[in-house]
C-alpha cells in the first residue's frame, strides 16, 4: 500500500471518529466542512471526498481496516482517532463504542489500546489551575520586537456576561504588555509541539490554550471553568474536535510531503509544511482576543468577538515566519514526555 493510501485510511478513521458522537456532530459539522476544504490541496487525498463518504455512510471502520495492513499504520491511526475523539476532554459512550470497534477491526492489542486512551486522557483533562510552565529557552528573557503591544488590538465590543454569572467589580488591571509576552510564549510553545511527530503530543495543544485563556481571565478577576473556556472558544468559531482533526490532517499531509522530498517522517520542508503557523497563530489570536475581552468586561457581541478573532488569527499567520526559528529551536528540546510535563504544569 503507497503512502498516500495509507494517510487516506487514516485520514477516513479520523472523520469517522469526528462523527462518532452525534452531538458533536451538530456542532462541529461545518467546521468539519470547512477543515476537510481547507486540507484538499493534494488530488490525491482528496479530503471533501472523504468527508462526504463517511457522511453518505459509504465507507466505515472495516473498510479503512482492510487498507491499513502496516502494523505501524494501524497504531497510527487508532492513536489518532482516540485524539480525535478525546479532543473537549473526555469521551463519550458512543465514541467509546466507536473506539471498541476501531481496535477490534484493527486487530490491535487490547491493554496497548487502552493505554493510549489513558494517555490521551491524561493530556486532554489537564487541570486549568496548573500555571503555564516557561521552557529554558524563554525562562529568563522577554520577547523582542513584538509588533502588537499593548492595546494595538482595538478588539470591537463581545457578549455580554450572562446574568447568571458574578461579574467581578473593581477588577484589576494587569500589565497588558506582560500578557502580550505571556500570549507569545504560549504561541511559540504550542508552535513547536505541532512539529512534534508525535500525534498524542498535538492533543496538548487545545489544552494549553485553554490554559492560556483560563489565566487571561483569572488575571483580570474572572474566574473560569473548562465549559465556559469551550463556549468561548465555540463563539469564536474554534471548535476542540475540529481543531484537532485540523492538526492531524496537517501533520498527516506535512509527512507525505516530506517522504517525497527523502527528508522521512516529519523532515526538514515537511516539518515546516505540517505546522503552516496555525497553531502558533491560533494560540496567538485567542490569548489576545481574550485580553480585549476580559479587559474590557466581556461586552463584545458574538459577531463582534468571531470578526476579531479572524483579524487577529491573520496577524498570527503573518507572524509565524518572523518567530519560526524560536519555534524551531523549542521543538528540539522537547519530546513526548516534556510535553505531558508542560501539560501538568511540572515543565
Amino acid at each position: 500500500m503507497t503512502d498516500t493510501e495509507q494517510i487516506r485510511a487514516t485520514l477516513t478513521l479520523c472523520l469517522l471518529a469526528a462523527y462518532a458522537d452525534q452531538q458533536k456532530h451538530e456542532r462541529e459539522g461545518e467546521e468539519i466542512r470547512r477543515i476537510a476544504e481547507g486540507l484538499a490541496a493534494r488530488e490525491e487525498i482528496n479530503l471533501p471526498a472523504l468527508h462526504q463518504d463517511v457522511l453518505m455512510k459509504r465507507t466505515g471502520v472495516q473498510d479503512v481496516a482492510a487498507r491499513l495492513q502496516d502494523d505501524d499504520a494501524r497504531r497510527l491511526a487508532y492513536e489518532m482517532a482516540v485524539c480525535v475523539c478525546e479532543a473537549d476532554g473526555s469521551i463519550s459512550e458512543a465514541e467509546r463504542a466507536f473506539l471498541t470497534e476501531a481496535r477490534q477491526a484493527l486487530q490491535l492489542d487490547t491493554a496497548s489500546a487502552e493505554a493510549t486512551v489513558q494517555q490521551a486522557e491524561a493530556l486532554a483533562q489537564a487541570p486549568l489551575a496548573e500555571p503555564l510552565q516557561e521552557t529554558p529557552l524563554f525562562g529568563n528573557s522577554r520577547a523582542q520586537g513584538t509588533p502588537h503591544e499593548a492595546g494595538s488590538h482595538p478588539t470591537p465590543p463581545l457578549p455580554d456576561a450572562p446574568a447568571n454569572q458574578n461579574v467581578p467589580t473593581g477588577r484589576p488591571t494587569p500589565d497588558a504588555q506582560a500578557i502580550d509576552q505571556q500570549i507569545l510564549r504560549a504561541a511559540i510553545t504550542n508552535g513547536a509541539i505541532e512539529l512534534l511527530p508525535e500525534s498524542l503530543s498535538t492533543l496538548a495543544i487545545i489544552p494549553l490554550q485553554m490554559r492560556l485563556v483560563y489565566q487571561i481571565g483569572q488575571q483580570y478577576g474572572y474566574p473560569l471553568d473548562k465549559g465556559h473556556i469551550r463556549d468561548f472558544l465555540a463563539t469564536l468559531g474554534v471548535g476542540v474536535t475540529s481543531q484537532y482533526l485540523e492538526q492531524a490532517g496537517r501533520k498527516l499531509l506535512g509527512s507525505l510531503l516530506g517522504k517525497k522530498l527523502g527528508k522521512g517522517m516529519l523532515g526538514g520542508l515537511g516539518r515546516q509544511a505540517v505546522s503552516s503557523g496555525m497553531s502558533f497563530a491560533s494560540t496567538y489570536a485567542l490569548g489576545h482576543v481574550a485580553r480585549e475581552y476580559y479587559a474590557g468586561g466581556r461586552t463584545l457581541s458574538t459577531q463582534m468577538l468571531k470578526d476579531a478573532y479572524q483579524r487577529v488569527l491573520g496577524d498570527g499567520r503573518a507572524l509565524q515566519s518572523q518567530y519560526l526559528p524560536r519555534i524551531e529551536a523549542e521543538s528540539r528540546q522537547l519530546d513526548a514526555a516534556k510535553v505531558m510535563a508542560l501539560v501538568r504544569g511540572q515543565g
